[in-house]
């Protein structure tokens, strides 16, 4: 079922889709010739923001926790792009050691990482579940919402000290649905005989977003010049500022001159376009999700006004890692809505396959504010409606098919970003 949704579809997105459409057979071969020659990341979710005016992705996660929300009509599609992901790493596998967060227990989570041992298991593999938490010493049963159980283990390193696993389980390739936000664990490290997906350095202890966005200004123009649009139409500005201390005031200056050219560049864009928006920015952590930390502001000097609460919030996130990095990055206003409520789609991909997606929908959130906050719902996407097969006779606009085919397009632009990021900020090179 396609959901009621209301989207803002004006002229700069609907010429957007257009060309889409039109070049979707020269799409599909350029992303064939970038997969030969970049590796896909093993699993990634894209946040997108769709402002009626411009798509454009703004958050790319490489270790996604929402598998339990995507329609269930796509869980083949999820097991055949397993299967070919799992074949690169490991053609004859039998076991599958998955790694979730350690102190994660929140029912919704535990979906997920059930969802991700059903397809796992449907590849025809041997799936068990291993923790970081110290705590769990022995076999340890988690409780589903549906009255099932999930099992997790203490985690073994093997007499030769070159491979990780449980008792009595020996892995030959680990999953990691952790992002090592507080770094990577010894037992993690120095692994030489498994597949570890994705890599150790692509966790939030050594990922940072700006080389992400990096990668994807590069990505944008190539595919801008392919298909001859603006690339801002699917690229967001930002900027970086390191060694900020919000609750010092250290780095203000550098994040308050940052703030006003990136404002600047939008206001160009908006006078090219015609767009009586008023810009605003995104001001995120360099590393971390779950949507902590971030801010939305329309003039730098908004700054000097931020309570004592909320620079207290924007200096730790998640497990309590202390912020020293922001990102400023172009908001981008998302003008679709299911029953009044703000929505905004976020797709999931499997190696180089879009399997999925959902509309995070938050009602007590604006157009301009982050929706990955408390209170957020999820509807899952129509992505079963054949969205790898657009109409290509229907009106631009018009057709679900197509608006979640050119959803799919705009995530794989990301999911390249994310390629080539990993690829220029691994430790051992040498592996490409």
């Amino acid at each position: 079922m396609v959901p009621h949704l209301v989207t803002a579809l004006t002229g700069p997105l609907l010429d957007l889709e257009e060309k889409i459409l039109a070049a979707t057979p020269a799409i599909e071969r350029w992303f064939r010739l970038e997969w030969q020659e970049h590796t896909p990341p093993f699993y990634c979710s894209v946040d997108l923001r769709n402002a009626g005016y411009k798509l454009a992705p703004v958050d790319t996660n490489l270790f996604p926790g929402g598998f339990h929300y995507l329609a269930s009509e796509m869980l083949p599609l999820s097991v055949q792009a397993a299967m070919a992901a799992i074949d690169k790493y490991c053609p004859d596998a039998r076991n599958l050691l998955v790694i979730p967060e350690s102190y994660n227990r929140h029912p919704t989570y535990l979906e997920n990482v059930a969802r991700l041992a059903q397809i796992f298991r449907q590849t025809g593999l041997h799936v068990r579940l291993g923790t970081l938490d110290p705590s769990i010493t022995q076999p340890t049963p988690l409780a589903l919402p549906d009255g099932n159980m999930l099992v997790v283990e203490p985690l073994e390193r093997s007499t030769n000290g070159r491979r990780v696993g449980l008792k009595d389980f020996d892995p030959c390739t680990i999953l990691l649905n952790n992002d090592l936000s507080i770094g990577t664990p010894d037992i993690l490290q120095n692994i030489h005989e498994q597949s570890l997906l994705p890599p150790l350095h692509a966790g939030w202890g050594m990922r940072r977003k700006h080389n992400h966005f990096t990668a994807y200004d590069e990505v944008a123009k190539k595919f801008g010049k392919l298909i001859g649009v603006d690339p801002w139409m699917v690229n967001p500005f930002h900027a970086r500022c390191g060694e900020v201390d919000l609750q010092s005031g250290e780095g203000q200056d550098c994040l308050a001159g940052n703030v006003d050219a990136v404002l600047a560049k939008i206001r160009k864009k908006y006078k090219e376009y015609g767009i009586k928006e008023k810009p605003f920015v995104i001001i995120k952590p360099d590393a971390g999700t779950y949507g902590k930390g971030i801010i939305s502001i329309r003039d730098a000097a908004e700054l000097k006004d931020l309570s004592p609460q909320q620079r207290e919030r924007m200096s730790v996130v998640k497990d309590g890692q202390v912020i020293s990095e922001l990102n400023i990055q172009e908001g981008v206003p998302t003008f679709e809505s299911i029953k009044d409520a703000v929505a905004e789609p976020v797709v999931y991909m499997i190696d180089r396959y879009v399997v999925g997606g959902f509309y995070r929908v938050h009602a007590e959130r604006g157009v301009d504010q982050n929706l990955n906050a408390p209170g957020s719902e999820f509807v899952p996407l129509a992505f079963a409606q054949q969205h790898a097969v657009p109409d290509l006779k229907a009106k631009p606009g018009t057709a679900a098919p197509n608006r979640f085919y050119v959803y799919g397009v705009v995530a794989r632009l990301a999911l390249l970003a994310a390629s080539l990021e990993m690829e220029r900020t691994d430790p051992n090179p040498e592996v490409y």
